[in-house]
């Protein structure tokens, strides 16, 4: 398996374990992709995507509904998708993305986080040269031969492609997205999921002390209401 794949095994049970999460960051993903583009998931591809994922992590269909009924209300909730940078403890590199109606609020609470567990707030741009960033496509292709198909989808970008008894998983460089969605869409492949995720290109080995500290930073993070992912560049004991 390569690198990006094996990452985001270690990583996908941690960043969404907890399904009420889950559901809060859909929900405001689903906001921000109705107010963007409309609430027709014909007319709106990112929309039809966020519904596909939604059902692959099973959030009831009342929940999607209300969530773009929302973003239709004339007083509804504007939010933005900012992504913050920083450092944790022994130079741990974070990304962290939040999705929130008030800037001054969420990089107040942020800075907190990082300063409580010893870590500091960067600027944009002082740490993000250390990750790729990828789109992820999860789809099912059933009675198509795998290789021919790999081939295909190396013509779009794709540059990890694996075949799996559920589906086949591809990663890309992020600016293929919608390319690659467009492309699944027209050949009529059913998305069960995709979305951006960041790849850190190198990662570093802690001792269980340093582990604890970041793992701790990374908990304080999570549960704030305005971060939906959080990435960072320390080893995970499932890649050892």
């Amino acid at each position: 398996m390569g690198r990006a794949f094996e990452y985001r095994k270690a990583r996908k049970m941690k960043r969404w374990g907890h399904m009420a999460r889950v559901f809060t960051k859909l929900g405001k993903e689903i906001e921000i992709a109705v107010k963007a583009a409309g609430p027709d998931p014909s007319a709106n591809t990112r929309l039809r995507l966020l519904i596909q994922n939604a059902k692959a992590e099973n959030m009831p269909k009342e929940n999607v509904e209300r969530a773009i009924k929302r973003a239709t209300e004339k007083d509804s909730a504007d939010y933005k998708e900012v992504v913050y940078e920083g450092y944790g403890a022994h130079g741990i590199a974070f990304l962290v993305e939040t999705a929130t109606d008030n800037t001054n609020r969420t990089v107040a609470n942020v800075r907190m986080h990082f300063n409580k567990c010893g870590g500091t707030l960067g600027n944009s741009g002082s740490v993000a040269f250390m990750f790729e960033h990828k789109c992820v496509f999860k789809f099912r292709a059933e009675g198509v031969d795998a290789e021919e198909l790999e081939l295909e989808m190396i013509d779009l970008g794709v540059d990890e492609f694996y075949a799996e008894e559920d589906g086949i998983t591809v990663y890309a460089a992020y600016e293929n997205f919608g390319n690659i969605q467009k492309w699944l869409d027209d050949n009529s492949y059913e998305i069960v999921s995709g979305e951006g995720v960041y790849i850190p290109t190198d990662t570093k080995e802690l001792d269980a002390e340093g582990r604890e500290a970041i793992e701790k930073l990374v908990e304080k993070l999570e549960e704030d209401d305005d971060v939906t992912n959080v990435y960072h560049t320390m080893k995970e004991a499932d890649e050892e």
